[in-house]
């Protein structure tokens, strides 16, 4: 009969080296994640990306309504037409604005002093100066003063 040798598996420390590698990239992913991010592998792009976040890269100020996402300039797909919106609408914010279609606009990161919104400028001539309002479509910076 043939003798079976039998090889003795010899154990390592390998959860203490899991445990201390996961704790080094949890300590990596958790300055990135957002409070309501999570982590996923995205086959496409080969490598982990943070799903869930409403921190968009073309935001502009924080919401006022929701406090969690960041308005942002939105060009709707159906009508094209330009409007002032959440990046949390999906998460059940619902604060949008229209803005001005024909005019040549620019959005920018200072918010008005009355309804923290972000401040547009604008013209619709090149011989026009740049004026400067709130997007903000109910605001009461951007009503009329009344006349003497």
């Amino acid at each position: 009969m043939q003798t079976v040798q039998v090889k003795r598996t010899v154990k390592r420390h390998v959860v203490r080296i899991t445990k201390t590698r996961t704790t080094s990239f949890k300590k990596e992913i958790t300055q990135y994640l957002d409070s309501n991010g999570f982590l996923s592998w995205s086959s496409k792009e080969k490598k982990y990306i943070i799903l869930g976040t409403n921190s968009p890269k073309k935001g502009l100020v924080q919401c006022p309504v929701c406090k969690l996402g960041e308005l942002m300039v939105i060009r709707s797909r159906t009508t094209r037409k330009r409007f002032m919106g959440c990046s949390n609408y999906y998460g059940g914010c619902k604060a949008s604005s229209p803005l001005l279609q024909k005019a040549k606009l620019r959005a920018t990161k200072s918010p008005c002093e009355v309804c923290k919104w972000p401040m547009v400028i604008f013209r619709y001539s090149r011989k026009q100066k740049w004026t400067k309002q709130c997007s903000n479509f109910n605001c009461e910076s951007r009503k009329p003063k009344p006349s003497k």
